[in-house]
């Protein structure tokens, strides 16, 4: 698509988005606090969609986070703290004084420093994070509490590994991991609750650190193997249904029959 078609696509959704604050009571009713829910919302159905290499799908979705955008963009408008130009420009100047390596320092654009790979670009980009007017200081500044349990565990250790603080390799953080369940079963086993809900704790910590080393995202991959569990144990009930029988009412081993059959049938 030329920059053209991009461009008037953009200003069309800007256009809507105006039309839609100005003339939908709904609309006219939200403020940041209020549409942020939906924004998280639409985050994960993009990230969901991104996960199912739904491409139809991503596209939608992306869409829906883009109007997002506008739409909190607007609301800084209106009260004169900024406007989607503005988003966009902080954006794009905050990128290029992040990525040094390709554009250069604010200091001397041809000084480019070497980075060998994408660890190395993560550890620069929470460095200069950190030296950037207004920021939190500290290894864990602005770090939100409010991130789902997964993704904060993960940012944890990312900042960590970015100060320098990164001991174990992916197989040693495999081994790590495991030696923290066999923990939790030691607790389970003193029925020790206080404990055991530490040791469990522990152990989601070691396995989204594996996770991290295997570049893997553990929401993400936790969300795909919730999907997966639940439409295997929909797909048996179904199975279960077609024979005439009633899942509730089976027996433990009838059950973990049919989602053996379930899980078979996946690549059928």
């Amino acid at each position: 698509m030329a920059r053209d078609d991009i461009t008037a696509a953009l200003g069309a959704l800007d256009d809507l988005t105006r039309r839609l604050r100005e003339e939908c009571p709904w609309d006219r009713e939200q403020d940041e606090r209020s549409i942020v829910p939906h924004t998280l919302e639409e985050a994960y159905e993009l990230a969901d969609a991104a996960n199912r290499g739904d491409d139809g799908k991503l596209l939608d979705e992306l869409g829906d986070v883009l109007f997002q955008v506008h739409f909190l963009s607007l609301l800084l408008e209106e009260r004169g703290a900024g406007d989607l130009a503005a988003v966009a420009e902080h954006c794009r100047t905050k990128l290029i004084g992040r990525h040094p390596h390709i554009f250069g320092t604010a200091d001397d654009p041809q000084d480019r420093p070497e980075v060998r790979d994408a660890a190395d670009v993560l550890r620069n980009w929470d460095r200069i994070k950190q030296d950037e007017p207004g920021r939190e200081r500290g290894i864990f500044g602005e770090v939100p509490d409010n991130l789902p349990s997964l993704l904060y565990a993960r940012k944890v250790q990312r900042r960590a590994a970015s100060s320098g603080f990164d001991p174990a390799d992916a197989r040693e953080a495999l081994d790590a991991a495991r030696a923290q369940l066999d923990l939790v079963e030691q607790e389970i086993g003193r029925e020790d609750r206080p404990a055991t809900m530490a040791a469990v704790g522990d152990a989601l910590f070691a396995v989204v650190n594996v996770a991290r080393k295997a570049k893997a995202d553990p929401e993400i991959a936790l969300r795909s193997s919730s999907a997966r569990f639940r439409d295997r144990v929909l797909e048996a009930e179904r199975l279960a249904d077609a024979e005439g029988r009633r899942w509730a009412e089976l027996e433990e081993d009838a059950r973990l029959a049919y989602y053996a059959r379930a899980v078979l049938s996946e690549g059928t």
